[in-house]
């Protein structure tokens, strides 16, 4: 069994920061790559950024330059840190992970059960 375990979300005012974190637990093998994803009233689920084991990470658009992806392989565990953060990005942020499990010896994708993160005034 694998599990993602977010942490970090809240209420924040525009120009704010807030960093989320996820840790995987469970039989896992390996850790192909961890992401984040948001989904706001509304709207469909959205990529917000991703980082390979190696470090590489991408970005959707709305959020380069203000949110940085990274990855302590050691712990299992992504962070999100957001930086001059915007109404716009008000959402649930979900967890997202492409894991080898120790029992199955194939890769599943993984979700978080998600953090509520609220920019407002």
């Amino acid at each position: 069994q694998v599990q993602l375990v977010e942490s970090g979300g809240g209420l924040v005012q525009p120009g704010g920061s807030l960093r989320l974190s996820c840790a995987a637990s469970g039989s896992i093998l390996t850790i192909n790559l961890m992401g984040w994803y948001r989904q706001a009233p509304g709207k469909q689920r959205e990529f917000v950024a991703i980082i390979l084991g190696s470090g590489s990470a991408n970005y959707a658009d709305s959020v380069k330059g203000r949110f940085t992806i990274s990855r302590d392989n050691a712990k299992n565990t992504v962070y999100l840190q957001m930086d001059n953060l915007k109404p716009e990005d008000t959402a649930v942020y979900y967890c997202n992970a492409l894991i080898v499990a120790s029992t199955t010896k194939k890769v599943s994708q993984y979700w978080g059960q998600g953090t509520q993160v609220t920019v407002s005034s």
